[in-house]
């Protein structure tokens, strides 16, 4: 029965239940007016908000695809349930023009069209 319990004891230790990253990709084109310097600026300023919610984004240039126009953004969080935290910050923020997030959305629709958006769980 000591052994048992023992045994039961080492794999509760050492098991650990599986958890996703989340990524969420946005399929992103550039306007004529904006480079994308300026562009990264806005995402650099973006992953300063988005750090206190555990998302940063990166961004996607193509070097080679069949459309060198759309470039893509992969946005990070640790699981689902923070990148729910995050986007329920982003849209509350997004009510009030002063807010953080209302002002990184403007700058944003500014610079880029967004043409797709996609959620997946990363493992």
């Amino acid at each position: 029965m000591k052994k048992m319990l023992i045994l039961a004891a080492l794999v509760g230790l050492t098991a650990t239940p599986a958890q996703a990253e989340h990524w969420d990709v946005i399929g992103t084109k550039l306007k004529d007016t904006c480079p994308i310097g300026k562009y990264m600026a806005i995402v650099k300023d973006f992953n300063q908000w988005g750090r206190s919610y555990g998302y940063t984004a990166t961004i996607l240039t193509p070097i080679q695809d069949q459309d060198q126009t759309m470039f893509w953004w992969i946005g990070k969080t640790e699981n689902a349930a923070k990148f729910g935290a995050a986007w329920d910050a982003w849209r509350d923020g997004l009510s009030d023009p002063n807010s953080t997030p209302a002002k990184l959305q403007a700058r944003f629709a500014d610079c880029a069209t967004n043409h797709s958006r996609s959620g997946y769980d990363a493992w």
